[in-house]
């Protein structure tokens, strides 16, 4: 019988992502990945300061809900010109949460004046795995998370239409040619991603849950 973990997200694509991802590393058929969305879990107030606080408050909110081991990850972009920025505000950027168009364009305003080769950037996803101490006996959950990044280049510009917020304007170091993130397939993408690195990382722990 595979054991349920829950993903605190809506999307279904993620979903079907890590369970790909997990099943590299560990038996495919041993887990049943399931959305917060699927269990009717209200979404928590994501108020850390960081992606790892973040990505850890909706595994925990996920796990103490329903018993069962959750995962959840935040992720976004840092450019190095500006410190963090913009940081765990990536999505919301220009004010409005999603508009990927607006977040870009000032994105884009604010780096006008910086050369091409002050325009390094990363961006960074924290992964997180929370079990109940139940599954795993003890008296305390097993928390891990795993950070990693995809670092590149902002261009002046955005190319692609692939993708999805910053891609369009990301061209990653770690590739043979010059496509930014949005030029990628998702199969060229997800090799390199900073989120299917900290999938990858994060999968071995999967293992407490198998055995």
């Amino acid at each position: 019988m595979s054991q349920r973990v829950v993903v605190a997200t809506h999307n279904a694509g993620k979903v079907r992502e890590i369970a790909r991802i997990i099943g590299e590393v560990v038996g495919a058929d041993d887990f049943e990945f399931v959305t917060s969305s699927e269990l009717n879990l209200p979404d928590p107030v994501e108020d850390g300061t960081t992606f790892q606080e973040n990505a850890l408050l909706k595994a925990r909110d996920a796990a103490f809900r329903t018993g069962l081991p959750a995962m959840a990850d935040d992720s976004g972009l840092i450019v190095d010109v500006m410190g963090m920025a913009p940081g765990i505000l990536s999505a919301r950027w220009a004010g409005k949460h999603g508009d990927d168009q607006a977040n870009n364009s000032l994105l884009l305003a604010q780096l006008s004046d910086i050369p091409d080769k002050a325009r390094g950037a990363r961006f960074r996803c924290a992964a997180a795995l929370v079990i109940p101490a139940g599954l795993i006996g003890g008296n305390d959950d097993f928390e891990v998370v795993e950070i990693r990044d995809m670092e590149g280049v902002i261009l002046r510009e955005p190319r692609g239409t692939n993708g999805f917020g910053y891609d369009p304007l990301f061209v990653p170091n770690d590739q043979e040619g010059t496509l930014t993130s949005a030029e990628m397939s998702a199969q060229e993408k997800n090799a390199i991603s900073h989120r299917g690195k900290a999938l990858r990382a994060l999968a071995p722990y999967f293992e407490k849950i198998a055995n």
